[in-house]
This record gives structure tokens, C-alpha cells and sequence, in this order.
């Protein structure tokens, strides 16, 4: 097994499925794909080493996880439902609305706690990512909580 067996070399968003994204949500996508290309544990359950080429994207109300290898060369796609997201992401957004409210005039408690409870549904959103990706694809707890960020911002408006 080569050093690059079970790692994401290229991860992007299906632009095509994508709504118009605000600079916010903009830097986040920017910087979910930088921090998971730096460091992530990605392989197919199949037994198809990577390195792999990922493209994110939403079909007919479904989570599609297009896997390639280098070359262009399908290896894989796995489609994931989205309703057991739906709730989480919704909760998350709302969470991050209060939180970028919050640091304009909150006092650094009432950040401090809204802060975790973003972190605490990020995280929630990342295990449903595993547990339900667990069949096709194995990854780390990091990689899932960058994948889960990619998830919201195909999910985010404006």
C-alpha cells in the first residue's frame, strides 16, 4: 500500500449544485479544502487504493460523493439521502447566525456558549457523515468534520 492509498489528493463542489455563496461561506469552503488536503484519512471500503479525486455534490435531494482516481478514471460513487442532514444543518446555521451575531456585542461568555453549541452539531453532523459513508468509504474523525463543512456550504445560501 503506497503512501497515498488513503488520501484525498483533489476535493471540489459540484458547482453546477451549488447556490451563490457570500465571502463567508466562501473562506469556510476555502479553508475546509485546505485543511483537508493538508491532513485526511479517505479510502474506499471497496479495496480501490487512492489516491483519490473527490467531487461534492447535491442530486435529486442526495449527497454524491464522485470518486476518482489521478487519471480521471471513475472508481466510485456514493449517494448519500440527505434528510438524515437536514435537521442538523438547519440547527447548525442557525447556531452560526447567533454566533457571528453574538461577537459583534455579546459578552465573551455568551460567545464562549454559543460557540459550543456549534461545535457540539458540527460535530453531530460529521458522525451521521461516518456512520452513514461507513459501508462505502472509511474516514477520521477530521476528515468527516471537513467533509461535513463542504456538506453545509453546498447546503448554504447567499
Amino acid at each position: 500500500m503506497g503512501k497515498d492509498a488513503r488520501k484525498l489528493l483533489k476535493i471540489s463542489l459540484d458547482e453546477e449544485t451549488v447556490a451563490v455563496r457570500s465571502a463567508e461561506i466562501e473562506h469556510e469552503r476555502q479553508v475546509a479544502i485546505f485543511d483537508l488536503l493538508q491532513d485526511n484519512d479517505f479510502a474506499l471500503t471497496n479495496g480501490v487504493d487512492g489516491p483519490y479525486h473527490v467531487t461534492l455534490g447535491i442530486i435529486d435531494r442526495r449527497l454524491r460523493f464522485d470518486i476518482r482516481d489521478p487519471r480521471d478514471e471513475k472508481l466510485a460513487e456514493v449517494m448519500l439521502p440527505l434528510a438524515p442532514f437536514r435537521s442538523v444543518i438547519r440547527d447548525y446555521f442557525t447556531v452560526c447566525d447567533a454566533y457571528y451575531e453574538a461577537i459583534k456585542t455579546a459578552s465573551r461568555t455568551r460567545i464562549e456558549a454559543i460557540d459550543m453549541g456549534r461545535r457540539s452539531l458540527h460535530d453531530e453532523g460529521a458522525e451521521i457523515l461516518r456512520e452513514r459513508l461507513a459501508r462505502d468509504i472509511e474516514i477520521d474523525d477530521n476528515t468527516s468534520r471537513r467533509l461535513f463543512t463542504l456538506i453545509c456550504v453546498l447546503h448554504a445560501r447567499g
